[in-house]
């Protein structure tokens, strides 16, 4: 009886090695280990077999229905293979496939940014930087910002700390003037406690001041400050510079006006405008883009600088608003909305 079970292997093993499809497999494992094939045949003639013989006959019985099992397994494995390694080859007598690929770019404010630093560059600007959690004597104090200044209402303002229960609270920067601030602190420093040189910095920079999100106002925007320290410095420096600056970026036929305004850091103090049209079907208007003057002496003083011998002047405006003047955007939430129908257009 084990013999015809060592036929019935080998007659199995046999059968499995012509098979080379999926088709003939299918039709191999029917025949020989089926629910109705030899191997399922032959464990009904176990009852068939005398009783002596029975423990070495169920023994070699599933002997065979392992090695025909596992026999089958591998040869799927091999199969399926085969069909995959034929399925992934590629033809290479085929034309290729063209697909037009979006190349990746710089988000507007990064290149409004670095298209702002390049012409300031031309002008014999650095650029400086400071953190955006200051403390509030660099952010008000020292800026001339005595307290109970409306600027510094806490409602007004991202604080960190409680401003009623730590002399100086840290906050979020409500303004980059704080880097200005810094930087001649570092000079004096480096002089010594005198300044020794003359200061020509921009400082370019994300702000937080807790506005309503509308078309032009957002919680979190940038700026740039520009700070110029020397002898002999006046207000035609300023509006040169100003001048320079806007015509070299926007054109020359760009048209840029002043008006006198106060702030606490300079003095005199002036805001700036200019003209633009910000969509085909709106008129051409002027747009507030910041403010300037000259260096208030406290403020010098503030920062150890001598105003009997030094003399500055400051400006300061938006870079979302250049953005939106250069390009004609008119919202500024376009700018924060990842909506790539508007970003792939500038």
């Amino acid at each position: 009886m084990t013999d015809t079970l060592t036929q019935l292997e080998s007659a199995g093993l046999v059968a499995l090695a012509a098979v080379n499809s999926p088709e003939t497999l299918e039709a191999w494992r029917i025949e020989f280990i089926g629910s109705n094939g030899k191997l399922k045949a032959a464990f009904g003639a176990l009852k068939d077999v005398p009783k002596e013989e029975k423990p070495a006959y169920g023994a070699k019985l599933n002997q065979v229905r392992v090695g025909l099992e596992e026999a089958f397994a591998t040869k799927k494995t091999a199969i399926a293979s085969a069909a995959a390694a034929t399925n992934e080859r590629i033809d290479m007598t085929e034309p290729g496939i063209v697909e037009t690929v979006a190349l990746g770019k710089s988000h507007v404010i990064t290149r409004v940014r670095n298209e702002l630093c390049e012409v300031f560059a031309r002008l014999g600007f650095e650029v400086a930087e400071g953190p955006e959690l200051e403390d509030d004597a660099h952010n008000f104090v020292k800026l001339n910002i005595p307290p109970g200044h409306p600027a510094r209402d806490p409602i007004d303002n991202f604080y960190v700390d409680d401003p009623a229960k730590v002399t100086t609270p840290r906050m979020l920067r409500s303004q980059t003037s704080t880097v200005q601030i810094r930087t001649m602190e570092a000079a004096v420093a480096r002089g010594g406690g005198k300044l020794q040189e003359p200061i020509k910095i921009i400082s370019p920079g994300r702000v937080y001041r807790p506005d309503t999100v509308d078309a032009t106002h957002s919680f979190m925007f940038h700026q740039i400050e520009g700070l110029y320290v020397d002898r002999n410095v006046s207000m035609v420096d300023l509006k040169t510079t100003l001048y320079q600056f806007f015509r070299a970026y926007f054109g020359p036929q760009l048209e840029l006006r002043f008006s006198p305004t106060f702030y606490p850091f300079t003095e005199p103090s002036a805001q700036f405008e200019i003209k633009v049209q910000l969509r085909e079907d709106l008129p051409v208007r002027w747009i507030e883009l910041g403010g300037c003057g000259m260096v208030d002496p406290n403020v010098f003083n503030a920062c150890g600088i001598d105003p009997e011998e030094w003399t500055g002047f400051a400006f300061g405006f938006g870079v979302e608003r250049i953005a939106m003047g250069k390009y004609g955007i008119p919202d500024i939430r376009l700018l924060y909305g990842g909506d790539l129908r508007f970003l792939q257009q500038i």
